[in-house]
């Protein structure tokens, strides 16, 4: 059988934008290639994976005998400063592919299992090993061993040939397994449960299980542990680029709903829904076998059906009741129960630690830092949603690696595998790594920079929240806006900021914005940076977004230019007064770097629809001022309030954070507009409220608009990271 060796998985190291001028890059571009393929030809794409892999039990060599034993005591090697380095490749690789679990509710979910062997004579390695499981809506066959294992961060051989069993399974509904797929549905978690009490009695296991994978795969580990006693065989989880709390993070943006992402991502799995099930016939074709009682053309017609159904039963009524303002346009019981938010406490309970990993341009970029703090914070018996304290003790039971990364980027530049293998030869094995007694478990990127900084605490002490009020124009920074405002720590001194006065600047809801922004490559999970870098052609959108400033639809407000080197370090607020002439508003923020060019460089933008303007205290955090740095708007139907024509009302806009350096001479820029193209689309019942918006920004004494930055001097970061960040 092939699968996927290291040495074909692993992604170049990324080229960071340095002085923030071109944009983080670096993954392998036979891998974009492979995405581009995924989406626009899935059958395709499913197809051929599934003949690569052939099905059955059959083995390969793997690396050199003996050594690097899953029993064997901390290994020596190449950090010997560190007391820990991976050990070699000691085993070879079987496989037994597509093997029946019986789910609780009677379900047959399929799973492929590969496993240690002797290199010398091809049988199974004696063990006992521990097991890493994996469930993925993909298709277990092309996680595990078709071109997308470099995507998904699932090297199986690496692990394999160093002495762990990997189970790789498919959610129910997806691949080869039955049942009827929703999107995070409870039951998930229900199935996760069986498959790791399955796992942990599997041939030559030793009983610990230790779960793995990124973005649905990585939020499934949370919905699993949810469904598990504390003594269960789960000792350890590395959950990659999963998200906090699905409304929030990725579904709506500020009530808006993300429409770019929302309409791929369910149109790709529905698609690799009905493809996936005749991966198993088409392996068996490419092996001559068949699979544990999987292919049969009886059993893919029953598939099918199954995920037909599921498609029919979840993709359109849910999105007729979001459209429409039905229950699942809101916040409430359906997105709650789909959420780790409200698992993390199971995860601390349990006592099953935790490495995550996220992105600065990741799909899920407010969701990872909120994960890292709710599972310090439970840890130290403090609130879930409450920021850090300043000198708050982190334990190294918690930690974030958080890069410069899209959603298919995910990695490049870091050894990721090396990374997981680590965390849990630690708590799998007992091994005393450096990972085990680390003070400093935040690993953060420093947008701009090739540097990666350690830090304990979020939000980071060294970052100050400082106010800078919107200004008249002109700023000198060569705009491309009609008002060209400016931005300062100066509070504004006009008196009214009626239509026409001097202390507002009128916007208009246009429905469209300009779509060369950072946010369309984001919320297409880095698909556009991709296809650029396949055409071997840099994506500009990312490093100048000046376009989106222009128009009636936009305002900017742009700084002086910074007289030392700072970092924008943390969650982000902007507060904006404004009358309307609708009963609702749309309002998008999104911070720039301006180059002395006059080159806008995307850093981060965050977006609310004002009926959901209402805030809940408990969730909200401030700053030293006492102004939010991170507002939390409940979204619930009940909290939902008209805009009141013609009344100045505020609004606090919640900006996704960052770690970004904005070097000495450049500008901090904030671009307000009434639209985002294509991510953000009003829903048909929010529409009518929008139309013929006219806003008029408020920036006087009484009503004085701001931006509320974490600021800090770069020499305020001092702490290196080095071993775990580097590639």
């Amino acid at each position: 059988m092939r699968i996927a060796r290291r040495s074909d998985t692993r992604r170049a190291r990324p080229r960071p934008f340095r002085s923030p001028g071109s944009r983080p890059r670096g993954f392998r571009h036979s891998a974009s290639g492979m995405v581009l393929a995924a989406v626009t030809v899935a059958v395709t794409t499913v197809a051929v994976t599934a003949v690569a892999v052939p099905a059955g039990a059959v083995t390969t060599g793997g690396g050199a005998a003996g050594g690097g034993a899953a029993g064997a005591g901390a290994p020596t090697g190449n950090r010997p400063a560190s007391g820990w380095a991976p050990q070699p490749a000691a085993y070879g690789e079987g496989s037994s592919l597509n093997q029946p679990v019986t789910a609780a509710d009677g379900t047959m979910l399929r799973a492929d299992v590969y496993y240690p062997t002797d290199p010398a004579t091809g049988a199974a390695a004696p063990g006992p090993f521990p097991v890493l499981l994996q469930q993925t809506p993909y298709g277990k066959q092309n996680i595990a061993g078709g071109a997308a294992a470099s995507l998904a961060n699932t090297d199986v051989p690496y692990f394999v040939d160093r002495g762990y069993i990997v189970v790789v399974a498919d959610v129910r509904g997806t691949g080869s397994s039955g049942g009827t797929w929703g999107l995070f549905t409870p039951v998930q978690g229900t199935d996760g449960a069986t498959l790791v009490d399955w796992s942990a009695t599997l041939p030559h296991s030793d009983g610990k299980v230790g779960l793995f994978g990124e973005s649905y795969m990585g939020i499934d580990q949370f919905l699993t542990v949810a469904d598990l006693p504390a003594t269960s065989p789960v000792k350890a989880m590395f959950p990659i680029i999963a998200g906090n709390d699905l409304y929030r993070d990725t579904v709506t943006q500020g009530g808006l709903v993300d429409l770019e992402f929302s309409a791929f991502y369910l149109s790709l799995v529905a698609g690799l829904n009905a493809a996936n099930p005749v991966g198993t016939p088409l392996q068996d074709l490419g092996d001559g076998t068949t699979s544990a009682g999987a292919g049969t053309a009886s059993a893919v017609v029953s598939e099918e059906l199954q995920h037909d159904a599921g498609a029919l039963s979840y993709d359109a009524p849910t999105l007729a009741t979001v459209e429409t303002g039905g229950p699942e346009a809101y916040d409430g019981p359906y997105w709650a129960s789909r959420s780790p938010v409200d698992l993390l406490r199971d995860v601390v309970a349990d006592h099953i630690p935790a490495f995550l990993v996220g992105g600065w341009h990741d799909l899920f970029q407010r969701g990872e830092l909120l994960n890292y703090t709710g599972l310090q914070n439970l840890a130290a018996g403090r609130p879930v949603l409450a920021p850090m304290t300043p000198h708050q003790r982190a334990t190294p039971r918690y930690q974030l690696l958080m890069g410069p990364w899209t959603h298919l980027t995910t990695g490049a530049g870091v050894d990721l595998a090396q990374v997981q293998l680590e965390w849990f030869d630690t708590w799998l094995l007992g091994q005393r790594t450096p990972l085990a007694t680390t003070a400093d478990p935040l690993h953060l990127n420093l947008l701009g920079t090739d540097q990666w900084m350690n830090a304990a605490a979020w939000p980071l002490p060294q970052a100050a929240a400082t106010q800078l009020y919107f200004g008249a124009g002109p700023s000198g920074s060569a705009g491309a806006s009609t008002n060209d405002g400016t931005l300062s720590t100066a509070r504004p001194t006009a008196t009214t900021g009626a239509a026409g006065a001097t202390g507002a600047d009128p916007v208009v809801f246009t429905g469209a914005s300009s779509a060369c922004d950072l946010q369309t490559d984001q919320w297409s999970a880095g698909l556009l940076a991709a296809a650029s870098d396949q055409a071997g052609v840099a994506d500009p959108c990312t490093t100048d977004d000046v376009t989106l400033g222009a128009g009636p639809g936009s305002l900017t407000y742009t700084s002086a230019p910074m007289a030392t080197t700072e970092v924008v370090g943390g969650p982000i607020d902007a507060t904006v007064y404004a009358t309307s002439t609708t009963a609702d508003t749309e309002l998008v923020a999104t911070v720039e770097a301006v180059s002395p060019t006059g080159d806008s460089v995307p850093l981060t933008s965050g977006a609310l629809l004002g009926s959901f303007r209402q805030e809940r205290p408990d969730g909200t955090w401030t700053g030293t001022d006492g102004q939010p740095l991170l507002p939390y708007h409940p979204y619930t139907q009940a909290s939902a309030q008209p805009v009141v024509p013609g009344a100045v009302t505020r609004y606090d806009i919640e900006v996704f954070p960052t770690f970004a350096q904005v070097p000495a001479g450049w500008r901090i820029r904030v671009t307000l507009s009434t639209s985002d193209t294509p991510n953000l689309a009003p829903t048909l019942a929010q529409l009518p409220h929008l139309v013929g918006g006219v806003y008029q920004v408020q920036r006087t004494a009484a009503a004085a608009s701001f931006v509320n930055l974490p600021l800090a001097p770069q020499r305020a970061f001092a702490t290196p990271c080095t071993a775990v960040c580097a590639g």
